[in-house]
């Protein structure tokens, strides 16, 4: 049986304006996750993903990478308590 588990992922380089928060979305859809993603104004991206183990690790692997314009430097990745998301969400 799988375990729901909630993380934060703080992603540096290229990652605003190359449509992240929306392929982010896109991604998590697909995948069943829900939580939020919003630009910092340090030029990085937060993301609060809740869902089974399997699936964040495909998430937070597809983070590493992105979307085709983007340009991830680092990413860092924290476990979280639980937050119940409705569904995943851009946050402005």
């Amino acid at each position: 049986m799988s375990t729901t588990r909630n993380i934060s992922i703080l992603i540096s380089g290229k990652v605003q304006g190359v449509f992240f928060r929306a392929s982010a979305k896109a991604k998590a859809d697909e995948l069943g996750i829900t939580g939020t993603v919003q630009n910092k104004a340090n030029g990085q991206l937060y993301v609060e993903a809740e869902g089974e183990s399997e699936k964040l690790i495909l998430f937070e692997e597809w983070c590493k990478q992105g979307p085709p314009l983007a340009y991830v430097d680092a990413i860092e990745v924290l476990a979280c308590g639980p937050k119940h998301f409705p569904n995943f969400t851009i946050l402005r």
